[in-house]
């Protein structure tokens, strides 16, 4: 049974600071992991999928083994390009502008902290996204899987 401490502890000392570091953003536990939140909108959420509990994940990123993700926003324009991307980018079932990211051990956390970026902005109100300080352009295109 999944619960709020399954996410392991290393990845969520990599999401926080990311998270933490964005205007007015906070955390919270969610219905199962943890979720930051810019106002009452979730920009970034974790967990460790349960196929049993979780089946709407597990369908998206197509696993029947508990497999811990991250669901994040992401600009219309940029979606293609990271589900062009397969592994470890897939769309979630829900929300047109909702992707979901296998965080496994390839994981690029510095494209992290950017997609998260993004993600707060795609859900803050303009004037708190304003302050944020972002990349320009669109982030850097990853090798296709062999």
């Amino acid at each position: 049974m999944t619960d709020r401490g399954d996410v392991p502890p290393d990845i969520l000392d990599r999401l926080r600071p990311a998270c933490l570091a964005l205007p007015d953003a906070y955390e919270e536990p969610a219905w199962v992991g943890t979720r930051w939140r810019i106002r009452k909108r979730t920009f970034a959420h974790v967990l460790t999928v349960d196929p049993d509990h979780q089946a709407a994940y597990a369908r998206a990123v197509a696993s029947d083994e508990p497999i811990c993700v991250l669901t994040f926003r992401s600009p219309g324009d940029e979606i293609a390009g990271l589900l062009a991307v397969g592994h470890p980018f897939y769309k979630a079932d829900w929300g047109a502008d909702v992707v979901v990211m296998v965080l496994d051990d390839g994981v690029d956390w510095a494209e992290v902290g950017e997609l998260l970026t993004e993600s707060y902005c795609v859900l803050a109100p303009k004037k708190l996204a304003a302050l944020v300080d972002r990349p320009s352009g669109p982030p850097p295109a990853r090798p296709a899987p062999h």
